[in-house]
This record gives structure tokens, sequence and C-alpha cells, in this order.
């Protein structure tokens, strides 16, 4: 059967086929896209999760357990420090501190307001609580008041139930059993500044503290120790749930020095209330055995912190107590320096021990008269008489004929105006021997008069109490022995330490016999400028040398007018009193240098005081022991 095309017009229409959708197709495509869409999702989610779970697994691990577990650290014990003898000079103590824990309070301003009333809380802590309690987590403690004493801590206690969020807390502080004694040796400690935490990150917890002066600053590093620590696990906003392993560090190393606080005590005693200095040294190897500045300070109150009033009151004081003078006072070291002087011109050639020199009470030099301290002059007198009777001219001419650049080339190899690099304490002054070429650089002339006075320890010449006994170490041993004040660190015994280590020094024997022979002299024969030094130790006699050094010139019309006494004019304006020493003379055991500061003749006040230590000295006999000493004295020859 056939059908017919029908017209429509110009149009021919035809019948779709029976069972075929229109929209079949476009479905199909569709689909199709979308399941490669959903492939590719799920293909990139596979390999993301293959690379979290598989490749990286172990690393994401690491992070998600660090989530749970916090790592805290805190400041370790401070190393001890020691005198020779083991006796603890710088230790720590238990510190009870009170601390807010803020999430266990719902009125911290009645909790603070009552706790001052126990315990006072001065301005500067309460402007450092409100800026702690702004920064910190609740849950982190925050430190109200350091340093409670019993009484603070029995009030606190019976007054627990009215503080809510206060707790008590141990930690250290830094002791010092001899105060003021040893405050210039052994120094102090105090909070880090912020620069320190910026250097040093570890300087940011809790009882950290840092040295600042003294052997505490030079030795910080060692004395600190390693920071300890604690592993907690925590919830997800920090809050500690447990504690699950702790490493307590290790302490800081334990320094021995090479003072005996005995000795120590005793030369302060014997200062007593004078502006002075002293060091006491074991002429063979450098050890200091003693070494006082007075006055000096309690360095305690640096740990805990020092009031406005006290800080003026120091700075304020003419006599300086916070530096150490042993090592950073300057003073011209008068007739003290005639040794040295004396050494430069047999080195040079241009004195012999026989030679002769006139004295009739002055000298003229390009116009200017140099007068001697003894308006009557002491005749023709040689090397052994020049030392004897510290004749001033006769150190001005050997000053003339040597030349101020030898003298200094000596003084410095006995330690003069030159560094000391062995001595472990900060802020050590080098002093000055000048020069024609220092002088020059300084924009000045350097003439005649300038060497005169050098020769007799005046005009510019400036030293150290420290490098004071290091000369009269190297005038009696011949040796350069270095000044030094660690005996040992954490067991270790110092090179230093050694008898054997200090070399000779490049100066003929004959000439350092000349030299202790005048020494001898100004000591213990008739005439001589230092009879009060004279010790009363059968059998053992003591070498030294007399030291006046001005600090304002006199003007020669005072001299000559027959009434002036320096110790008529004010406390400031008197001269410096100084002393060296060394005995016993014959088998050189130890060294001293003394400086009182205006104390006017060294022959009245240095001297005395200088015998006194040294007899100390000699009854301890401190070198020969190794438990504090008793009153023994030390042993003429050399063991």
């Amino acid at each position: 059967m056939k059908f017919r095309k029908k017209k429509s017009g110009n149009r021919l229409m035809s019948r779709p086929e029976e069972g075929k959708n229109p929209s079949r197709g476009v479905f199909t495509r569709r689909a199709l896209l979308l399941m490669a869409a959903q492939g590719a999702v799920l293909g990139a989610l596979g390999e993301r999760l293959y690379g979290l779970q598989v490749l990286n697994g172990s690393h994401y691990a690491k992070l998600a357990e660090n989530n749970r577990l916090s790592k805290r650290f805190f400041a370790p014990p401070r190393g001890r420090i020691t005198d020779r003898f083991g006796i603890s000079v710088a230790s720590n103590r238990i510190n009870w501190r009170a601390l807010l824990l803020a999430e266990e309070t719902t009125d911290i301003p009645g909790t603070l307001e009552r706790f001052a009333q126990l315990v006072p809380l001065e301005p500067r802590d309460l402007t450092r609580i409100e800026h702690e309690l702004r920064h910190k987590r609740r849950f982190i403690p925050i430190m109200l008041r350091d340093f409670l004493s019993w009484d603070d801590m029995a009030r606190l206690e019976l007054n627990m139930p009215s503080l809510p969020g206060v707790l008590i807390d141990v930690g250290t502080t830094r002791v010092y059993p001899f105060g003021p004694l040893l405050a210039h040796v052994v120094g102090y400690v105090a909070p880090p500044a912020e620069k320190d935490v910026v250097h040093n990150a570890e300087l940011a917890l809790r009882g950290m503290r840092v040295g600042r002066s003294g052997i505490e600053q030079t030795q910080d590093s060692s004395l600190r120790g390693q920071v300890g620590s604690v592993e907690m696990e925590v919830n997800a906003v920090g809050r500690v749930m447990a504690e699950l392993d702790r490493d307590e560090g290790l302490a800081g190393d334990e320094i021995a020095l090479t003072i005996d606080s005995g000795l120590q005590q005793q030369v302060l005693g014997r200062i007593a209330d004078q502006s002075a200095s002293a060091v006491v040294m074991d002429c063979r190897n450098g050890e200091v055995l003693a070494m006082v500045s007075n006055p000096s300070f309690d360095p305690s109150l640096f740990d805990s912190g020092v009031s406005q009033a006290q800080w003026i009151e120091w700075t304020n004081n003419s006599q300086t107590p916070l530096i150490n003078k042993a090592v950073s006072g300057l003073y011209p070291p008068g007739s003290t320096f005639k040794p040295a002087v004396a050494m430069a011109a047999l080195r040079a050639g241009t004195l012999s021990p026989s030679d002769r020199i006139s004295c009739p009470g002055y000298i003229d030099v390009g116009g200017t008269r140099f007068h001697c301290w003894s308006r009557y002059g002491h005749g023709s007198i040689n090397l052994r008489q020049g030392l004897k009777y510290s004749c001033d001219v006769f150190f001005y001419e050997v000053a003339r004929r040597t030349g101020m650049d030898a003298i200094a080339a000596t003084s410095e190899l006995f330690g003069l105006g030159a560094k000391l690099p062995d001595i472990e304490l900060p802020h050590v002054r080098q002093g000055l021997i000048p020069t024609p070429t220092w002088r020059r650089k300084h924009g000045h002339h350097w003439n005649g008069g300038d060497t005169i006075v050098s020769g007799i320890g005046q005009g510019f010449v400036q030293v150290t109490p420290l490098q004071l006994a290091t000369y009269a170490s190297r005038i009696a041993t011949g040796r350069d022995v270095q000044p030094h004040l660690i005996r040992s660190i954490a067991g270790r015994t110092a090179a230093l330490a050694d008898l054997g280590h200090a070399s000779g020094m490049d100066m003929p024997d004959h000439f350092f016999q000349d030299i202790r022979a005048g020494m001898y002299a100004v000591v213990n024969e008739e005439g001589g400028t230092a009879p009060k030094a004279r010790l009363d130790i059968p059998g053992v006699q003591m070498a030294g040398k007399t030291g006046s050094a001005q600090v304002r010139r006199v003007s020669r019309a005072m001299r000559e007018s027959g009434h002036f006494n320096s110790a008529n004019l004010p406390w400031e304006y008197r001269p410096h009193a100084l002393f060296i020493c060394y005995a016993p003379y014959d088998a050189p055991r130890y060294a001293t240098a003394v400086v009182i500061e205006h104390g006017n003749a060294g022959a009245d006040v240095a001297a005395p005081l200088a015998r006194d230590i040294m007899t100390d000295t000699l009854r301890r006999d401190p070198v020969n022991h190794r438990e504090p000493p008793g009153q023994e004295v030390a042993q003429a020859e050399v063991d």
C-alpha cells in the first residue's frame, strides 16, 4: 500500500518515524560531560588524599601531635662561685613569689586590691600587671610580687580564701653571702634588658638573670647553664591537661676564684672607712688573693631591683662606690714609679748603680725650677740611695738622660699603662705612660719639663692599683706574671695557676737586684722613707716603695714659703697616698699595692696599711693551704 505525498503549499511534509525521541541525544551528551567532571573531581580528591595520607602522612601526623603537645622551657640554676677554699661567694636561694591566675577569679580588681592591702604593690608593679592582663590569656599566671618574705607568705596563706586566683610559686634568686665585701670582684646579676632578649630568646624565660659586672658578667655564659624544659599535653585552647616529660637542664658551671675571702675581710678591716683600694697577689703566678675597693655596695639589690633613691645615693657619692677602683681607678703613681724609671735607665745605659747625682733640693731645666720633696736636698747619691730617700732630683736627672720613649717601653714590660688581658673583669682601664708621639697626636708639643715630671710619676702618667701590684710582682720575681682571678671552671684548673707559667722578662737579673736592693733600703735601713712599713715578724723582711701623687699643682711660691702643708688642704685636693711592696725579701711570695685616695703622705698612711696587710697575708699564707688557713707565717724559702 503506497502513501501519497500531500502538498501543503509549495512544501512537502513528511511524518516522523515511529519510536524516535528528539531530546535523547542531548541528554546523553550532558550525562557524559557530568560524569567526566565528577571523575576529574574524584581523581583530584584521590590524588590529594594519596598525597596527604601516603606521601606526606608522617609529616601531618607530626604536626597534629605538636598541636596536642606543648614544650615549655625554664631557667636552670645559675652556677655557684666560690673562693679558693670552696667557700661560696655567690649562690642561689629559693625565692617565693605570688602569681595571679585570672581565670580563677571573677573580680580581678577586687583581688588585686585585697592583695595590695596584705603585700604592698609599687606603682610600677601595678602598671606591669595591667599590661600583662591585657596581653596574656587568662590561664597564664601573672607575677604579682617577687621576693616574698616569710611575713608576706604568712599573711597571704592566712588570707588565701579571700584571694581567689592568687597562688604561691617557687623560684630562685642570687645570693651574695659576703655582700659588699666582694661586690666589685664577684659582680651582680639583674633581669635581662630588651636588647638582651633580642639577641637570645632564652633570656625571656622567667627567672633568667644576666651578669652585669665582675665575674658574673665576664663568665656569664658559663654560669648560666643549659635551659630545662617540660613537655605537656594541652587542649585546643592551650590549657595544660597533663605533664608528660621533664628535662631539668644543666646547672651553670661552678667557678672557683683565686680570692681568699678571709684575707679579703682582713684587708677591708684594715682599710676601714677610707676611700681606698688594695690588691694582694701571689707574685710567682699572678693569682689575686685579695682585691678590695672601698666603699662598696650591696650586689643583691640589683636582683630584686634598685630603688631610685638608692641609685641617686650611689651616683652622687664622691667616693664612687659602684666603681672597682682596683681596675678602673686611674692615679698618678708618684714615687712608686721611680723603680721603673731606674730600670729604664739601666737598660738604656744612661745610668749605672754606682753613678752619683747631686741633689741641692732642686733642678733647673729650660728656665723652670723643679723641686725635690726635701727642701735641703740629699747631696751626692747613687741609685740605691736615690730609691731609699726617694729623691726627686735624682730621678728628674735620670729621666732627662734616658728619655720618655725608653721609660715608656720599660714601664709597659712591668705592666704599667698596659693592657692586662688575663684579668677576668670588665671595665679594666689601661692607664697611660705618655710619650712625645702621644702628645703630638693630641695637638701639643712635648717639652723637657714633661719628661722631668714623668720621671717621678706625675704629669700625664696614670696607672691602676692592679697594675701597681703586677709591677711589684714582676720586680720581685723577674718574671712576666699575669694577674688573674679564676682558679678553676667546672673543676678544670686554669693554666695560669701553674707556677711555671710565667716566663722571664727581657732584663738582666743583676738589674733587678739593684732595684730590689733600693726597695729593701726604703723599708729596712735607717733614713729610708718607709720605716713604718717594717714587718714585726722575726726573720722576714719586706721591700717596698712609697708614693705621694699630687692631684693639684703646688706653686713655687707655696713651696718656698716654708708654710705649705698639703694636709691642710680640702680632702679632694690632697695628694693620693701609695705604697707597693713584696715579701719575704729573700724568697718573694706575696706582692701588695695600696692606694688611699687623698691620703696625703704615702709613707705615713699607705706604708703602715701595706705593712698590716702583708702581715695578715704572711700569717694566713693562703697559697700553701687547701683549707682556710689559720695564723701561720710563710716560710722564708720557696717550696
